[in-house]
């Protein structure tokens, strides 16, 4: 397999909704805890991404799979990929084990260099991941689709990416004595980390709404039922733009409670460029056109929101 036909079969272009979050996560730690862990923070990231390429190639193998089973399948449809760049499916199959045995390789080295709360927490994640895109009924073709991916994402590597540098900081901890399993954690930082992450949580979770819009009338015709198709493509678009709005007002409550630095109200002056885009999708939501958008305002608000971050650490450096 050439690396442009891999870095097609795990679409790469899209791990950017992965790397954000675990970029943030990153220099939150930095700026709530003032703490870093270089390798941990390193071997998390290298699980997290070649997971995230698992699952894709998961996925893009799957709707091949459905594809040939059902004597319909196009080698001219750009989402077929395997078709397309004729890769051959036993080389598919091997190249998944792989990346599935050194990403769980990683995990588990990561473990032991924390604790049993990373394993516990990864194996969740690593649960949601496969049932995503596998098995007979995927969560992303059901209407829970944008909550597990936004939470999973969003929150679960973002609090990861904090857990991993700040293990020993008070933030929770999983006790296993004989039979008896114990998990306990600050509410307070609990709740710290799950406002802070929240823009996360719902641009990734529009990303996934953005293409059940785009997708509504044929995931009908094929019989998938995803949140639009029982909101309504009226109240899909209307949420689609309110967690827009809901991670603006996210960012200002951590702000006013003391979460995050006030220099992160300027990720504010997004708002606007975040509403043009907003008119462009409510206009219409047709794949070809505008399901661009949803990438577009995640990427605008989250770059926006990393190096405002970046610039609040060095603040907080200088002090």
């Amino acid at each position: 397999m050439s690396i442009p036909s891999f870095l097609k079969l795990v679409e790469i272009q899209t791990k950017i909704a992965s790397v954000f979050p675990f970029m943030l996560g990153t220099l939150f730690v930095v700026y709530q805890y003032d703490m870093f862990k270089p390798l941990n923070t390193l071997i998390f990231f290298g699980s997290m991404l070649i997971f995230d390429l698992t699952t894709t190639a998961i996925n893009n193998y799957m709707d091949y799979r459905k594809a040939t089973d059902n004597h319909d399948y196009d080698y001219r449809t750009t989402s077929n990929v395997i078709g397309q760049e004729q890769i051959r499916e036993r080389t598919v199959i091997i190249t998944i084990f792989l990346m599935f045995f050194i990403a769980t390789g990683l995990g588990v080295w990561l473990v032991f260099r924390t604790d049993l709360l990373v394993l516990l927490i990864g194996f969740v994640c690593f649960c949601i991941g496969i049932l995503y895109t596998f098995g007979p009924v995927p969560l992303s073709r059901m209407p829970l689709g944008e909550i597990f991916s936004g939470v999973t994402m969003g929150f679960g590597i973002f609090f990861l990416a904090v857990y991993v540098n700040a293990y020993d900081a008070g933030i929770a901890n999983l006790l296993w004595q004989g039979e008896m399993v114990t998990i306990q954690f600050n509410l307070i930082e609990i709740i710290r980390i799950g406002v802070v992450s929240l823009p996360c949580i719902f641009t990734i979770a529009n990303i996934m709404l953005a293409n059940n819009l785009c997708d509504l009338d044929e995931d009908i015709r094929n019989h998938r039922y995803t949140l639009p198709y029982y909101i309504g493509r009226k109240m899909g678009v209307l949420l689609f733009n309110g967690l827009y709005y809901a991670s603006f007002l996210a960012i200002i409550i951590s702000v006013i409670v003391n979460f995050l630095h006030p220099v992160m109200l300027l990720s504010l002056l997004a708002i606007y460029p975040v509403y043009r885009n907003l008119v462009k999708f409510n206009k219409e939501q047709v794949k070809s056109k505008t399901f661009v958008i949803g990438i577009r305002n995640f990427v605008l608000i989250n770059a926006t929101l990393t190096i405002l971050m970046a610039v609040s650490v060095i603040i907080q450096q200088m002090v």
